[in-house]
């Protein structure tokens, strides 16, 4: 059994895989999980290579029981659990006249009802752990639209909302126990899930999946006595009122 383990959704580019691969090289064996089996397996397999302890469980995250086919999936191949990273995300953009109820349900499903799942699946193993160490660990993947909102991604920045929101609340519930809660609220980010025609990227002026790991590493390593509960992060000069 590995020292420390850890769950990431949405692992198999950008942010995903940049904080999967992160907590592999802090040492924990991570399991990936995301919707395309293809791309869950080269990520996996991409991993492996690097001489990383890590495994894939393909998952649609919003059918019933998937959530708890990946928990268990990984408790019965490394028997704790250390890091969850809520990272899987979906943002569908559209006027409020034009939101489908699809659109609709599948964000509320993704962006919020997983997280809360995972949370309830995973809190057995991460009081195992939190008994351990006191540094249990939960990471969830939110955005700055969650804090000041956006037209046309208004249900996208109302999912992420009720994502800080709802850290504040597993801050406040589960921290005592030693189980940390964290929300990252990211501006814009340089990942493949961006605008195709947004024409090149810049890379002076986009944040990087890494930015993102290294928040996660940071998280880490600070002692059972901080919690940070939520952290935003924008690019400069970027307003945010």
């Amino acid at each position: 059994m590995p020292q420390r383990a850890a769950i990431v959704t949405g692992a198999t580019s950008g942010i995903g895989l940049a904080v999967s691969r992160a907590l592999a090289e802090e040492g924990l064996a991570v399991t990936l999980t995301a919707r395309r089996a293809d791309r869950l397996e080269a990520a996996t397999a991409e991993l492996l290579e690097e001489g990383f302890t890590v495994h894939g469980v393909p998952a649609e995250l919003q059918e019933d029981g998937a959530v708890a086919r990946i928990v268990a999936e990984h408790r019965e191949r490394w028997g704790r659990l250390d890091v969850v990273v809520n990272n899987a995300g979906v943002g569908r953009g559209a006027g409020v006249a034009e939101t489908t109820d699809e659109d609709l349900d599948l964000q509320l499903a993704v962006n919020l009802r997983t997280p809360i799942l995972l949370y309830r699946e995973a809190i057995p193993l991460l009081r195992t752990a939190a008994r351990e160490h006191r540094n249990a660990l939960v990471v969830n993947v939110a955005s700055v639209t969650g804090v000041y909102g956006e037209p046309w991604l208004s249900v996208y920045a109302a999912t992420k909302a009720g994502l800080i929101n709802w850290t504040e609340s597993m801050h406040r519930e589960l921290s005592a126990e030693g189980i940390k809660s964290s929300a990252l609220c990211p501006g814009f980010v340089d990942t493949p899930t961006r605008d195709p025609g947004g024409g090149p990227p810049d890379p002076t002026a986009m944040m990087t999946p890494e930015d993102i790991a290294q928040t996660v590493r940071f998280l880490l390593r600070v002692s059972p006595a901080c919690c940070v509960p939520r952290i935003e992060l924008v690019r400069p000069g970027e307003r945010m009122t």
